[in-house]
C-alpha cells in the first residue's frame, strides 16, 4: 500500500498542549497525514483550529460524531483510516466507541477512559471488531527502555526481585487551577479527570513503565495517597508499595507537588545478577550495575543493542533522542501495522510494539485500586480488574 495513513483527530485545538505533540509525532516519519478533525467541543473553535492547520473547510467538523459518520460516507480512497483522541479523560470513551463501531482504528491518549467500566467496554469492542487500538504511553517508545526490556526478557539480570519507579513533578505545587490555566484546570477536576489526579495523570505512566520493562504484573498494593495543596479536589502525591506476580517487591512514587522537579520519571530494576537504571531526563543512557563486575553505561546507537532498541533508534550516537521521537515510535509502529493489515499482510512483532487496550485496562485498574487502597484501613489490597 503505497500511501500515507490518513488520520482524523478529536480534540487538540487552540490552547491544547498534547494535541500538538501528537500531530508532530504522527508526522515525524512521513507515514501519516492529518486529513480531518473535530478539534474542540466548541464548533467555532474547531473550525478555527482546522483552518490554522490548513485543512480543507469541509474536513473540519463541529463534533466528533459528525466527523466519524461523515468520514464513513466518503469513498475508501479519501476517508480517514484512524482517529487520534487527544481530549481530557472524560472524553476518551465516547469517540473511541463510535469510531470502532464504524470501522475506524484508534490511537488514544492515556489513561484509556474515565473509569474501569468504560475501559472494559472498550476492550470488548476492540476484541469484537478486531481493529487496531494504540494507547500513547509514550515512554515505552524510548530505545533504551526497549533495551532494558530486552535484557530482562533475555534473563541477563536473573529473576527480578525489586522494582523502584518514580515520577516526581513540581508544576502543581501551588493551586494553579485557580488561575484558569487550562492543563491544571482539567487535571484537577473530578468531572473531567476521574477519581485520581496525580495517580491518574502520571502514576499510570509509572505503573505502565514498570510492567512493560519487567514483563511482570502488579498483584497487591499498599498506598498512601495525599492531597497536600489545600482546597484541591484530587490527589497530588502518592506513595505505593507493590507486590508483583513473581514475588518481586516494588515502590512507586508519583507526585505533582515536588517543588523544583520537572519531568523526572525514572526506574530501577534489580534482579539476582544485576540491576538497571533509566532516567527520562537523560534518556540516551541505560545504567547497568552487576553483582560481580563493574558498572556499565549503555548508550543509544553505541555497541550491540538488541533488535528492538536498534529498530527504535533514529539518530547517530551523541545526538539526543527525546520525548517527540519516543512518541513518534508509537505512531510509526501503529502506522506500519495498520498499513500491513489493510494490505492483508501480517504485522511484525516490532510493528506491534505499542501499548494496547489491554495496557489501558490495567492502567484504569491501577487507578481504581490505588485510590481504594489509599482510602482503606487495610494494609494490603489485591489488585483486581
Amino acid at each position: 500500500m503505497n500511501r500515507k495513513m490518513r488520520m482524523g483527530m478529536v480534540g487538540g485545538g487552540e490552547g491544547a498542549f498534547i494535541g500538538a505533540v501528537h500531530r508532530m509525532a504522527a508526522a515525524l516519519d512521513g507515514e501519516i497525514e492529518l486529513v480531518c478533525g473535530a478539534f474542540s467541543s466548541n464548533p467555532e473553535k474547531s473550525k478555527r483550529s482546522g483552518a490554522a492547520l490548513f485543512l480543507p473547510e469541509n474536513r473540519v467538523y463541529g463534533t466528533y460524531e459528525e466527523m466519524i459518520l461523515r468520514e464513513k460516507e466518503l469513498p475508501e480512497g479519501e476517508r480517514m483510516d484512524f482517529i487520534s483522541i487527544v481530549t481530557p479523560n472524560h472524553m476518551h470513551f465516547p469517540p473511541a466507541k463510535l469510531a470502532l463501531e464504524n470501522g475506524f482504528h484508534v490511537v488514544c491518549d492515556k489513561p484509556l477512559a474515565f473509569s474501569l467500566e468504560e475501559a472494559k467496554a472498550l476492550r470488548d469492542i476492540v476484541n469484537q471488531t478486531g481493529l487496531l487500538f494504540a494507547l500513547t504511553h509514550n515512554y515505552t517508545g524510548y530505545p533504551m527502555v526497549k533495551q532494558a526490556r530486552c535484557m530482562v526478557q533475555n534473563g541477563q539480570l536473573g529473576n527480578i526481585r525489586k522494582v523502584v519507579v518514580e515520577y516526581p513533578q513540581g508544576w502543581l505545587s501551588t493551586k494553579l487551577e485557580d488561575s484558569n490555566q487550562k492543563q491544571a484546570a482539567w487535571r484537577t477536576d473530578p468531572k473531567r479527570s476521574g477519581i485520581a489526579g496525580a495517580m491518574g495523570d502520571i502514576g499510570t505512566h509509572a505503573e505502565n513503565l514498570a510492567e512493560y520493562i519487567t514483563g511482570l504484573q502488579i498483584e497487591e498494593m499498599c498506598a498512601d495517597i495525599s492531597t497536600l495543596v489545600p482546597g484541591r479536589l484530587l490527589d497530588d502525591d502518592g506513595n505505593v508499595l507493590l507486590r508483583f506476580n513473581n514475588g518481586a517487591r516494588g515502590v512507586l512514587h508519583a507526585s505533582q507537588i515536588s517543588a523544583g522537579e520537572e519531568n523526572n520519571l525514572n526506574i530501577r530494576v534489580y534482579g539476582e545478577k544485576g540491576g538497571l537504571e533509566w532516567h527520562q531526563m537523560e534518556p540516551n543512557s541505560l545504567i547497568v550495575k552487576w553483582l560481580d563486575k563493574s558498572m556499565e553505561v549503555m548508550r543509544t546507537s553505541v555497541g550491540n543493542l538488541c533488535e528492538s532498541a536498534q529498530a527504535h533508534t533514529r539518530l547517530p550516537s551523541g545526538h539526543p533522542e527525546g520525548y517527540l521521537e519516543a512518541f513518534a515510535n508509537i505512531y510509526r509502529n501503529f502506522a506500519r501495522a495498520l498499513r500491513k493489515r489493510l494490505a492483508g499482510e501480517q504485522p511484525s512483532e516490532i510493528d506491534m510494539d505499542f501499548p494496547t487496550v489491554e495496557d489501558g485496562v490495567r492502567g484504569m485498574a491501577f487507578i481504581e485500586n490505588v485510590i481504594a487502597s489509599g482510602k482503606s484501613d487495610q494494609k494490603w489490597i489485591k489488585f483486581t480488574i
